[in-house]
C-alpha cells in the first residue's frame, strides 16, 4: 500500500525550506571554513573553489534530503510528510 501525505500549509513548507537553507548554509559553511583555514572571528570568509564546493553541498543536501531521505532535517522537525519517488 502506498503512503499517503498529508497536506501540509504553505507557510510550514516555506519555513522548512528557509530554515534548512540557513542551516545548510551555516553548518557546511563553518566545515569547510574550518578544514581549509577560512574561518574568522565572525565566522568564515569563502571564495573561489571553498564557495563552489559550498553551493555544491547545499544543493546535494536539499537533494538527498527530499528524494532520499524522506525529508530534510526541518521538514522531519516540523512533520513535513515528502512523497518518494517509486
Amino acid at each position: 500500500m502506498a503512503d499517503t501525505i498529508q497536506p501540509v500549509p504553505v507557510w510550514k513548507r516555506g519555513l522548512a525550506a528557509t530554515l534548512d537553507l540557513f542551516t545548510a548554509f551555516f553548518f557546511f559553511g563553518w566545515l569547510i571554513g574550518h578544514f581549509t583555514g577560512n574561518n574568522t572571528d565572525e565566522g568564515f570568509k569563502l571564495d573561489g573553489g571553498p564557495a563552489l564546493l559550498l553551493f555544491a553541498l547545499i544543493v546535494v543536501y536539499f537533494f538527498v534530503g527530499r528524494r532520499v531521505a524522506g525529508g530534510t532535517l526541518w521538514d522531519r522537525i516540523l512533520r513535513i510528510g515528502r512523497p518518494q519517488p517509486k
